[in-house]
């Protein structure tokens, strides 16, 4: 990765300055990823994708237990994808500038006032025709089982009225778990379920707990 970003600053970002759209940036950026986690000996199985309706954007939902879990699931998805980042990786050169070229969302989780400002930017870029990726924990589990989730991104999901795709990564731990720096090769699932409608809901804490039921699906069952 370290050799493919100088090279999308030589290409990809005066493209995109030049055209003001930032797609050849993100498959540019998708190509790096995949490339790297090959290098890597990173590989991935995907299931259920047939589920979803290709010509609408939805809020993907994914549990979260290994910084590898960015790089093999939203290489994944159907079409470009924002996804809430923490702001201090906004300052690091060059891929901070990426970053906000594509369209990803800043938030700071020690300021409850700026991570409500991070849900209303996320609607923002719904609206502009991309999908939104979240983590609902908020942040990597330990152990991999699958910690309380926030609310905020609920709020999002029943203000908006896009529907939520809940996804089940599984085997990421293993390759590289919170703490870790060193990835050991393997091979990782990831699990499309039936997207969630929203409205079917009455209120936040019922649909927050459909789609932990959905993701904690395919975990096992001591991870559940």
């Amino acid at each position: 990765m370290l050799l493919f970003l100088p090279v999308g600053a030589l290409i990809a970002f005066p493209w995109t300055l030049a055209t003001g759209k930032a797609d050849f940036l993100y498959k540019f950026a998708m190509k790096g990823v995949k490339t790297a986690l090959r290098i890597a000996g990173v590989r991935a199985t995907i299931e259920g994708r047939e589920k979803l309706d290709r010509s609408r954007s939805y809020i993907f939902m994914c549990n979260h237990v290994s910084n590898l879990d960015a790089p093999i699931v939203v290489p994944a998805l159907p079409g470009r994808t924002s996804i809430l980042v923490k702001r201090e990786l906004f300052r690091v050169p060059i891929f901070g500038w990426a970053m906000r070229m594509a369209s990803l969302v800043p938030v700071d989780r020690s300021d409850r006032e700026s991570a409500i400002a991070s849900i209303g930017r996320a609607a923002e870029v719904m609206k502009a025709g991309l999908h939104m990726t979240i983590y609902p924990e908020g942040t990597r589990s330990v152990d991999g089982r699958l910690l309380p989730f926030k609310k905020g991104p609920f709020h999002l999901a029943m203000d908006s009225g896009v529907p939520i795709a809940p996804i089940t990564v599984v085997g990421t731990q293993n390759m590289m778990p919170k703490g870790g720096i060193r990835i050991c090769p393997g091979t990782a699932r990831v699990i499309f379920h039936e997207p969630i409608d929203s409205s079917r809901f009455k209120d936040r804490d019922e649909l927050m707990e459909a789609v932990r039921a959905s993701i904690a699906s395919s975990l096992p069952a001591e991870l559940r």
